[in-house]
């Protein structure tokens, strides 16, 4: 029996792009009919995911992104940066194909912070806005009738849905201290000398402290849902774990901000979504959380002191799955009108 809807991925031979495949290749109502990537060309898709042996008789091309798209109705861009903002314009003129955008280079409004966080110029200023932010937890009705998304960053998702709750009840301002801790899979497929196993497997060291280019988008996300004047002060640590993220973030809130105010924001921010998991019996965790679309979310109050007490919000998630393959194929989901589940589900191993 044919599928209903057809996809195609390029930039299909990382680690995001093969966490997509595979959940494309158990989908019942999305047929993967195209890969593409300038790596491996012409080789089956295993040479690069040896998971898929004997899954799939696809083959790596080389092809022009309107190209891969064509007859598809869904395209997923697994491209670098200022990679994606080039090419999918093409996507979006010369083919009816909807569009999910892994990379940064549509997630934020303005053109001065992406120059400022990515380092160039934008090439394509005309056009941002014109995605969706594609985080279902705040914006499910856009992202179903999107033409194109801007998939959220790893980091992005995981410290932003963290905070979310202070921000809907108007709790978060100022300054945010977060600490995020991740896996060596964010750092891509390629080894690098800060990301070799051999370094990386008994070690733990910062990068980008105080300057890494998801902060604009966890400011803009959270200032939308009702933060005011936010500045978030975040340093990433790289740490000796395959995948998955845990943010610690430090909030500062009035002394007369109890414990069950919190809870009621937390329970409100978050009630109805199936892929966000309040731990009533122990704080989140990686191990609790990797291998699947969930993520983890919770809370610690302080004690009062003088006018305020401080909020430890925690949140941890599989880097590679809701915080980038697997939520793009939940707003792939949202926007072909199918369960937003489906392929999503599973829990994952433990431990």
């Amino acid at each position: 029996m044919s599928k209903r809807f057809r996809a195609a991925v390029i930039g299909g031979s990382g680690y995001g792009g093969a966490e997509i495949i595979r959940r494309l290749l158990v989908h019942p109502d999305v047929e993967l009919v195209r890969v593409a990537s300038i790596d491996h060309v012409g080789e089956p898709l295993s040479s690069a995911i040896p998971s898929l042996e004997g899954r799939s008789d696809l083959v790596f091309e080389n092809v022009p992104a309107a190209l891969a798209a064509r007859g598809c109705d869904v395209l997923f861009a697994g491209l670098p940066h200022k990679v994606s903002a080039e090419v999918l314009p093409d996507v979006i003129a010369q083919t009816q194909s909807r569009v999910i955008d892994l990379s940064g280079d549509f997630r934020l409004l303005d053109a001065s912070a992406y120059e400022k966080y990515y380092g160039a110029k934008h090439p394509r200023p005309d056009l941002l806005g014109t995605f969706v932010y594609g985080l279902p937890e705040v914006n499910r009705a856009a992202i179903a009738g999107a033409r194109a998304v801007a998939s959220p960053g790893c980091f992005a998702t995981t410290i932003a849905l963290g905070l979310l709750p202070l921000a809907k009840a108007g709790l978060l301002s100022g300054v945010v201290h977060t600490t995020g801790i991740t896996g060596s899979s964010g750092s891509g497929a390629i080894p690098s000398e800060g990301t070799h196993h051999p370094v990386r497997a008994s070690n733990l060291r910062t990068y980008r402290p105080l300057d890494h280019q998801h902060v604009p988008e966890i400011e803009q996300t959270l200032a939308q849902a009702g933060a005011t004047g936010l500045a978030l002060r975040f340093v990433p640590v790289s740490a000796p774990l395959p995948r998955g993220i845990l943010a610690v973030s430090q909030v500062e809130v009035d002394s007369s901000v109890d414990e069950a105010r919190l809870r009621r924001a937390f329970d409100d921010a978050f009630a109805g979504e199936r892929f966000v998991r309040i731990p009533r019996r122990r704080l989140p965790e990686v191990a609790a959380v990797s291998g699947s679309n969930h993520v983890e979310v919770g809370f610690v109050l302080g004690p009062p002191g003088g006018k305020t007490r401080t909020v430890t919000c925690l949140s941890a998630l599989d880097n590679l799955i809701k915080g980038g393959a697997g939520q793009a194929v939940q707003s792939m989901n949202l926007m072909l009108g199918l369960p937003e589940h489906t392929t999503l589900e599973d829990p994952g191993p433990w431990p």
